[in-house]
């Protein structure tokens, strides 16, 4: 068995593309192998800025042996047939054998190949998986046909130490490679993955991501705190800068004094966006006038000129975001609502002062459905989308909503309305924070259903994977909104109402883009409770009934459904229900008709017909007052008191009796047992 490693060594590779590439090389090559039987013990990837790395451990020094089996003509047939068959096996007509199949002799071709060498495989293999590498962008260089993410310096292939001759565009595969770009820029030979693991680390190369993400961290953690401060935790720039050195070297430089009075949030921006730094925060949690930069260099002045270098670029960055900050503050948030006339927001939607102008409306409707003040709801709504005109956030758009709540309050405007222009594109995401303040509430969900209803209006909505206008993530964010406030906020009114402030024609009406959201909204509910464990099915179950947009109720509903189902009388009911179900059905087909109202009391002959019609008559009037009460418990535990009649119902009557009315009539108290229970939930619509 022997050891295969590739390297393909480019020019940096972008961090972003690094992880999947690692992943498509490795998956690429073992499908390929696999197609050609070969099988091996383990096979592993890895990724630096320059170099994409395979070692494959456990091959055989060549593939099985394959045996092949070719049905060919009948004998006897013509020889424009046979010479067909004979020259796609290769073989002549002495080599094949005559078999009876039961439907005749036929000629069959056994061809017996041995196995490929394994170098072989893998040239092919290789080459085939560089030439249809999936890298999201590729560029082709010099006079090269070929392309890559990066030009390619050179591969070096490997098979129980003897070269591979993979060839891709100008590359041919050898047994060299080169360290550190800048530490250890020669060519050095390798022998195996041991020999090239350990020359690379002499070279100022650590190969492993996750071995230079955790020296990135743990130095960048051991530097703050020898500062007396702390790391602000960053994954998505700890991954990035992690794609960007193969020999990390935290150091921590200054920010100079002149920009703390900058918002923290602007300097962390600008640091992390431009520069790849780390913040670093003092015991309070405010930003601290220093940075971590993660250098790709070892120098003899223990980084000083690098630091300073770095500070001196910072300086230059940050120099205009003060100006930025320094020139929107003079200038009212207020005033640049006019300029929101000239952004379209959608073209068959209007533009976003045709938007602020909606949902200044709606947080005005929603306000005083949820209680809260609806002059600030509307003060709020209006400024919300203001600073997209302002100077720091056309630098900087991941600050918007965040920056207005800054010029909101320089201008004098109220914490309540400034925290909801800050908040107002909250919760994006199932990790950020959910709005509570009353005011911001309104004005999230104000956005949000404004948005939902415009975009399923004109029959822009989700469809598969694709989402272009984060629609999903939007409903996701009312329920969380609704849900996580407790808002008895019916929907249906709030879709309705939305629709009625935009004043373009719109494709569907109010009340076809109602249903559709709330079929959508179902949709995504059971997605987000699926996640904790709840069954799907309990809420279709629910929103089937119709008429339920409360989420809060609806909640409630799922919670008592599913406890009830876990229950004996829950589990056994639902039996009883679809059998009675099924039973009706049937029965309605077969005779044309439908068996509705009340059963007739002269007809109840049996015990048991007689306590199924008492105890449903006792049950409706509980339900109905415990649904009233919105007691779904309760609503539960009074259906429940119809197991022990149900279940002797069908233990003892003989429903489909020989008499047309006795028969009519036991037909019409299943159909009772159905309407009931259908009170409540929608029962048909649960599973299992």
């Amino acid at each position: 068995m022997a050891e295969f490693l590739l390297e393909i060594f480019s020019e940096e590779i972008p961090a972003r593309m690094q992880a999947r590439a690692a992943d498509d090389l490795r998956n690429m090559v073992a499908d390929g192998l696999g197609k050609n039987g070969i099988a091996f013990d383990a096979i592993r990837s890895y990724v630096t800025p320059r170099r994409l790395v395979l070692v494959i451990e456990g091959l055989p020094q060549a593939g099985p042996d394959v045996s092949e089996e070719k049905r060919g003509p009948r004998v006897g047939s013509p020889a424009q047939a046979m010479d067909g068959f004979l020259k796609s096996s290769g073989m002549s007509v002495e080599q094949l054998e005559q078999r009876d199949t039961g439907k005749g002799v036929f000629y069959f071709a056994v061809i017996n190949r041995k196995g490929r060498p394994t170098p072989q495989v893998l040239k092919d293999v290789v080459e085939g998986a560089m030439a249809a590498f999936p890298w999201p962008k590729s560029q082709r260089w010099g006079a090269n046909s070929i392309r890559w993410v990066r030009p390619i310096q050179s591969i070096l292939a490997l098979f129980g130490g003897v070269v591979v001759p993979v060839e891709f565009g100008p590359a041919t595969a050898g047994d060299l490679t080169s360290g550190h770009r800048f530490l250890a820029p020669e060519t050095f030979r390798v022998k195996d993955f041991a020999d090239y693991l350990a020359k690379l680390r002499h070279a100022k190369v650590m190969l492993d991501p996750v071995e230079r993400r955790h020296a990135i961290l743990s130095g960048a953690e051991a530097l703050a705190a020898s500062e007396g401060l702390t790391l602000k935790a960053d994954d998505g720039l700890l991954a990035e800068v992690t794609g960007l050195v193969e020999w990390p070297v935290p150091l921590v430089g200054s920010i100079d004094d002149t920009f703390m009075d900058v918002p923290a949030e602007v300097l962390i921006t600008s640091m992390r966006s431009h520069q790849k730094y780390f913040s670093l925060l003092k015991a309070d949690g405010s930003l601290a006038p220093r940075f971590i930069v993660i250098s790709n260099m070892e120098t003899n002045d223990g980084g000083k000129a690098v630091v300073a270098g770095n500070q001196r670029v910072l300086r230059a960055r940050l120099s205009d975001a003060k100006f930025f900050w320094d020139t929107d503050r003079r200038q009212r948030l207020d005033s640049r609502l006019p300029k929101l006339a000239e952004r379209t927001f959608y073209a068959s939607l209007g533009t976003v002062a045709d938007k602020v102008d909606r949902i200044a409306a709606l947080a005005g409707n929603i306000a005083g459905m949820i209680g809260a003040d609806i002059a600030a709801a509307v003060r709020a709504a209006r400024l919300a989308k203001a600073d997209l005109s302002t100077e720091l956030v056309g630098e900087f758009p991941e600050l918007q909503g965040l920056m207005g709540r800054y010029y909101a309050l320089n201008d004098g405007e109220t914490p309540e309305v400034a925290d909801a222009v800050a908040a107002h594109y909250a919760p994006q995401g199932p990790g950020d924070t959910c709005p509570t303040a009353p005011v911001s509430v309104a004005v999230a969900l104000a956005d949000k259903i404004d948005s939902l209803v415009g975009f399923f209006a004109i029959n822009e909505k989700p469809t598969g994977s694709k989402d272009p206008f984060a629609l999903r993530r939007a409903a996701l964010g009312i329920i969380r909104l609704v849900v996580e406030n407790g808002l008895r906020l019916p929907l249906s009114q709030a879709i309705f109402l939305a629709s009625g402030h935009y004043k373009a024609n719109l494709v569907n009406s109010p009340g076809e883009v109602a249903s559709d959201l709330l079929n959508f909204f179902a949709d995504r509910l059971a997605v987000a409770l699926k996640e904790k464990g709840v069954r799907h099915d309990l809420i279709t179950a629910i929103f089937s009934l119709g008429g339920e947009d409360d989420l809060v109720r609806l909640l409630k509903r799922v919670e008592a459904l599913g406890a009830f189902l876990e229950s004996d009388d829950g589990a056994n009911l639902l039996i009883a229900h679809r059998r009675a179900a099924n039973i009706v059905r049937i029965e309605e087909k077969k005779d044309g008709t439908v068996f509705a109202g009340s059963a007739d009391e002269a007809l109840l002959r049996q015990d048991e017909e007689k306590a199924l019609a008492a105890a449903l008559a006792d049950v409706g009037p509980a339900v109905e007052k415990a649904l009233v009460a919105e007691d779904f418990a309760a609503a539960m535990a009074a259906l429940a008191r119809l197991r022990r009649p149900v279940d002797s119902f069908f233990d003892k009557v003989t429903v489909n009796a020989d008499e047309a009315g006795l028969r009519a009539n036991r037909l019409k108290l299943l159909a009772l047992i159905g309407a009931a229970m259908g009170r409540v939930v929608d029962f048909s619509k649960v599973e299992g």
